[in-house]
């Protein structure tokens, strides 16, 4: 049995730039041990399989290491495979049943834009590991139901961040994210995001992480549209349009790789 397979480059429009994501295409489901294999064997921070249904699509995440529960890059990835591969045609809707709920995408010019909850942070108080993994006293620290997030003085601090990622490691969240305000235009902050307790010590670019992002700097700042950039080794844009308790997030994606995957 074989599937079809693709890698796609998301939040960006440059091979080699970005978040990578597999893209595998199935016709009827199969076992999670079976998906997590073959997670494992692909290696990039997330591996999308989608199973076509009346109403659209279900779609899975997993890390090389587990199933995560919301992840915007591998989506963005997916819907951009649909339209290019012709099984949607571009003005249709993508739409997808996962474990958030009903996700969807839908084209914008060179743009995909997507439907995703907003997951707010609220202020907690930074656990030690979390202190020590970072190396600094945060601004601000706050939490959501994956996450740890925190805001650090400046760009620079932020982009010079040299992590201890065996201790973020021991927080218990999904994962870390790093963030302040872009020292210039063309965006309003810039942000890191950190996940070693998953296999992904560094993420090039987190959709989800901009479900708390954008609602925090939107309040912030006072703006109801925002640009930021995810300032990894790849690095990678996200577009943000914060409403009510949804986010519309917003990239552009290439493909690197069509294969077919040997089940």
């Amino acid at each position: 049995m074989s599937y079809e397979l693709h890698i796609v480059d998301a939040f960006t429009n440059e091979r080699f730039k970005g978040n990578p994501a597999s893209v595998c295409l199935l016709e009827q489901p199969q076992p999670e041990s079976w998906m997590q294999q073959v997670a494992s064997e692909m290696n990039l921070s997330e591996t999308a399989f989608i199973v076509p249904r009346p109403d659209g699509y279900d779609l899975r995440w997993f890390t090389p290491v587990g199933e995560v529960d919301l992840c915007g890059h591998a989506t963005l990835a997916t819907a951009h495979v649909l339209w290019e591969s012709g099984k949607l045609p571009p003005d249709q809707m993508a739409s997808f049943m996962t474990k958030s709920g009903r996700l969807t995408a839908r084209r914008d010019g060179a743009w995909i834009q997507m439907d995703f909850p907003a997951e707010p942070p609220e202020a907690a108080i930074a656990p030690e590991e979390l202190v020590q993994g970072l190396g600094l006293i945060p601004r601000y620290a706050g939490r959501n139901r994956m996450d740890y997030f925190v805001e650090v003085d400046s760009e620079e601090t932020l982009r010079t961040l040299r992590p201890d990622f065996a201790m973020l490691a021991r927080v218990e969240a999904r994962g870390v994210i790093v963030t302040s305000r872009s020292t210039g235009s063309p965006y309003d902050f810039v942000s890191r995001a950190f996940y070693p307790a998953t296999g992904i010590d560094e993420d090039p670019v987190t959709g989800s992480a901009h479900c708390a992002l954008a609602p925090y700097w939107a309040k912030r700042l006072r703006k109801d549209e925002l640009v930021g950039y995810q300032a990894s080794q790849r690095g990678g844009i996200v577009k943000m349009k914060p409403d009510g308790d949804r986010v519309y997030l917003s990239g552009q994606a290439v493909t690197v790789l069509k294969g077919q995957l040997e089940g």
